[in-house]
């Protein structure tokens, strides 16, 4: 009784296996192969549960959703032998799953060869293109070049892709250095040029304004001389006047003035008394 019961069990668990090895599932987002002896023999893109002869087929699952590829930034020479590092974004699908598996097999495989596929047709493009042009309005179609070539490549494995873009392309970090260098050179050039001529405005500006100034001064002092000379005559003519009225008072005058600026406390003058300068002491005027 033992013994056909632990046959039974070991049936079971056998059946098991079998069971196990017989049934797979294909969920939404995947497509599979079954595989025999390592040969395709049936392509499987319905999901559910489905089943297969256990012990001699496998299957392998494929993604069949929109892929992203991203690579690294390669360095690219454009027309004008131009250098830049693009750095570009791909999308794809498998839509030949058994041409897939034939050629690349995983799908890290598949991006390793997608890379090459999109750095190659990259640089084949962009080397018959000019940094203006890439720059330019004429940018959609450099990459819809790009994307056709791509395209074509890919349908080789099995791939659809479905956009390619240049997320970014930029001068190389020597290059962008030696740019910058160049820029900082000729900007402090044209500050050095700026401030030469600043300066130079500025010696003619205090040259004209020394000039104006010279000249105002100069027509200051004229216009001074020329009233003083007019007051000294006026005062000639007065004084003049005043002498042809009373000549012996105008005398007398003279001679006050001449006392007042010859005397003072410490004046000692030694003349004589009858001299001319003396006239006036010791006589009252008529």
């Amino acid at each position: 009784m033992k013994k056909n019961l632990h046959l039974i069990l070991i049936g079971a668990f056998v059946l098991l296996i079998i069971l196990f090895q017989s049934l797979y599932v294909v969920m939404q987002p995947e497509q599979a192969i079954v595989l025999q002896f390592g040969d395709p023999v049936r392509l499987v893109q319905e999901p559910g549960l489905k089943f297969k002869i256990p012990f001699i087929q496998n299957v392998v699952f494929y993604d069949k959703r929109l892929l992203n590829l991203e690579p690294p930034a390669q360095e690219v020479v454009l027309k004008d032998k131009k250098r830049l590092d693009v750095d570009t974004f791909s999308r794809y699908r498998i839509t030949e799953p058994l041409t897939f598996y034939k050629t690349v097999r995983t799908e890290y495989q598949a991006q390793n060869r997608l890379q090459e596929i999109v750095n190659s047709s990259a640089r084949n493009v962009l080397a018959t293109v000019t940094l203006l042009e890439l720059l330019s309005g004429k940018r959609t179609e450099i990459m819809k070049r790009i994307s056709e070539a791509v395209k074509q490549d890919a349908a080789q494995i099995g791939v659809e892709v479905a956009d390619v873009r240049i997320r970014r392309a930029d001068l190389p970090v020597q290059v962008s250095q030696a740019i910058n260098d160049r820029m900082k050179t000729e900007r402090i050039r044209e500050a050095k040029g700026y401030r030469a001529d600043g300066e130079k405005k500025a010696q003619e500006i205090k040259a004209t304004a020394d000039k104006e100034a010279t000249i105002t001064v100069a027509n200051a002092e004229k216009e001074a001389q020329q009233i003083k000379g007019e007051g000294d005559k006026a005062a000639t003519e007065i004084w003049n006047k005043a002498t042809s009225i009373d000549p012996e008072f105008y005398a007398f005058y003279r001679t006050l003035e001449a006392y007042r600026n010859s005397f003072n406390s410490e004046t000692s003058i030694v003349i004589a008394p009858e001299g001319e300068f003396f006239n006036y002491f010791g006589k009252s005027l008529k």
